[in-house]
């Protein structure tokens, strides 16, 4: 059997496979995250986490850069070869040990922006992920490539383990925010060791003779998006710490990550797996259609009631899993919601953009989102980091239409068959909400937040599970459990992963 042939008849199935032990992974990435933030926001202050939210608003603009989309042209090519992946190795490595220095160098500079002189050595200390982060990308892009998710999933679980555990400890020990920056280095640093263990692949010397140009050009494209489209929708944090000071970012920065953390999460499970499968297919306009509407199905029947199930009972979620020091994060929670929201039903289209190689068209859209964000930001800059948050969910809110007729332009995909596949999700999920609001006014407030939480969630769970499989139909969920239901490989199965998705 041809590579050809075998990606035609077995993409669903190591797609969805795969699918499942990506869910698997971002569901105990995210407790894991979420627990870490939980207890380290009770072990710390919130100013502990604005010095360190400072440093980041800069560092991960060049983080952007660490990989520089080589990873991601590495993945959308349809075969590559062992001079080309050698020579993106060394590129990454190179730019991320320009990186690093560069980080160093810009530390000056961060210190006076904020006035903040214990910001000098947290920056320097942050620029050694870059070197870690270049070193391991073309190492997960081959585990992408093959479609090894069990092995990335335990790469990225046991990762963040170890570093949420190193923080966490630091944190104990009385370290302040140097456990922060602790936990975020060492991650970078696991992942890589990991990687290369599991792929067992050494990088050979580069050659002029391997024709990369293409795919330089496809990352660059992909970079350049990266970094407008991070300064665009970090811009509120930036202003927040400039004009607000540490403490205000750091309750800030903590409710958005406590917001975005479950979608972002969720979408690069189902992302992941999606835009590996939808690479093989861009040649394919039915296939392309069909996988692309039921990963997003999936998406956004996960996401949406998470999000609207936040944004309604924000203050019960700030309360319980932060404390009572955390209190006005909640009003910010609940404004960025809406922008939450937006992501959940917007982010899957990167998929269609990238894996049909309309990385341009992606690069001009955020370039009109970097105009619009900013200007919400600023009109809702008088009325402190609520008014803010307010005014970066209004700019999303009302971008959320043209930005889907863009994207979708010239695709298989239509509007309508978004439209139909988000509606329902949607609907179940502000009824579920709905009636859940409606059991715990019934029932009045309860002693604690906790309890009110139980009780709401409980409803909202047992009410949308129920919708959802009455409007979406029960076949649709049988049908993945049956095609998940083996989550390992055979030896000759592996072989097949592997020849479908490198040539080396």
């Amino acid at each position: 059997m041809t590579v050809a042939e075998v990606g035609v008849h077995d993409i669903k199935r190591l797609a969805l496979r795969g699918g499942l032990a990506k869910l698997i992974s971002q569901a105990g990435n995210s407790a894991l995250r979420l627990g870490f933030v939980l207890i380290a926001a009770r072990l710390l202050e919130p100013r502990d986490f604005g010095l360190v939210a400072m440093v980041t608003a800069f560092t991960a603009v060049l983080d952007l850069f660490s990989t520089i989309g080589l990873s991601s042209a590495a993945i959308q090519k349809s075969i590559i070869s062992k001079e080309q992946i050698s020579t993106l190795f060394w590129i990454n490595v190179l730019v991320g040990v320009t990186l690093s220095i560069l980080c160093a160098l810009i530390a000056p500079f961060i210190v006076v922006f904020y006035h903040e002189p214990r910001l000098f050595w947290v920056t320097v200390a942050m620029g050694a992920g870059f070197i870690f982060n270049a070193a391991g990308a073309q190492h997960l892009a081959l585990l992408q490539r093959q479609m090894r998710y069990v092995s990335l999933a335990k790469i990225e679980f046991s990762s963040q383990l170890a570093s949420f555990c190193l923080g966490l400890g630091l944190a104990l020990a009385g370290y302040g925010y140097w456990a922060l920056v602790a936990a975020s280095v060492s991650l970078p640093a696991a992942v890589t060791v990991s990687s290369w263990m599991a792929t067992r692949w050494i990088p050979g010397m580069p050659t002029r003779s391997a024709d990369i140009g293409s795919m330089l050009h496809f990352g660059g494209t992909l970079t350049l998006n990266g970094v407008v489209s991070y300064l665009t929708v970090n811009f509120d944090k930036f202003v927040v710490g400039r004009v607000s000071g540490a403490n205000a970012l750091g309750h800030y920065s903590v409710a958005a990550q406590l917001i975005t953390t479950p979608v972002s999460h969720l979408n690069t499970a189902v992302g992941g797996v999606t835009f590996s499968a939808l690479s093989r297919l861009q040649n394919d306009a039915v296939r392309f259609r069909n996988y692309f509407l039921k990963g997003y199905s999936l998406n956004v029947s996960l996401t949406l009631p998470i999000t609207i199930f936040s944004a309604v009972f924000a203050q019960d979620i700030v309360l319980t899993a932060l404390g009572q020091k955390w209190a006005e994060s909640a009003i910010i929670f609940q404004m960025l919601a809406p922008a939450a929201l937006f992501y959940g039903l917007v982010n899957p289209l990167v998929w269609v953009l990238f894996a049909s190689e309309r990385h341009v068209r992606s690069l001009k859209i955020a370039l009109v989102l970097a105009v619009l964000v900013p200007a919400g930001c600023l009109i809702g800059l008088p009325y402190g980091p609520q008014g803010v948050a307010a005014g970066y969910s209004a700019a999303m809110v009302l971008w959320l239409v043209p930005h889907v007729v863009w994207c979708l332009r010239g695709t298989p995909i239509s509007p309508l068959d978004l439209f139909r596949a988000s509606s329902r999700p949607l609907v179940s999920a502000g009824v579920a909400v709905t009636l859940a609001y409606i059991v715990c006014a019934y029932f009045g407030p309860l002693q604690n937040s906790f309890s009110q939480l139980a009780l709401a969630g409980g409803v909202m769970m047992a009410a949308y599970s129920s919708l959802m499989i009455f409007v979406m139909g029960k076949d649709f969920y049988l049908d993945l459990i049956r095609a998940m239901r083996t989550t390992s490989f055979s030896s000759s199965e592996k072989g097949e992963a592997e020849g479908v998705a490198i040539s080396l």
